[in-house]
């Protein structure tokens, strides 16, 4: 007798939830990315920060929590039934 077969393609919601979880894993990598930038923009390598690195650091900064704060509600959603473990 042959086993039921796998679906080939996962069912929406576990899709989204890994992609979620995918992106939340990068935000940390891009902000630390975003965070250095004015490094590399910078014409020379100084070391005072002029006031608008410091309104784009708040930027960066604030714009990270709102992010995390979107993710935030599809990443509480604990793990369905209906999503294999690999």
């Amino acid at each position: 007798m042959r086993r039921p077969r796998r679906p080939l393609f996962l069912a929406r919601a576990p899709y989204r939830r890994r992609r979620l979880r995918d992106a939340a894993r990068i935000l940390p990598v891009l902000g630390l990315f975003l965070l250095l930038l004015p490094m590399l923009w910078a014409p020379d390598a100084r070391m005072a920060l002029t006031a608008g690195d410091v309104i784009y650091f708040f930027a960066v900064w604030l714009g990270l929590i709102v992010v995390a704060a979107a993710f935030a509600p599809g990443l509480s959603r604990g793990e369905g039934a209906d999503e294999d473990e690999d």
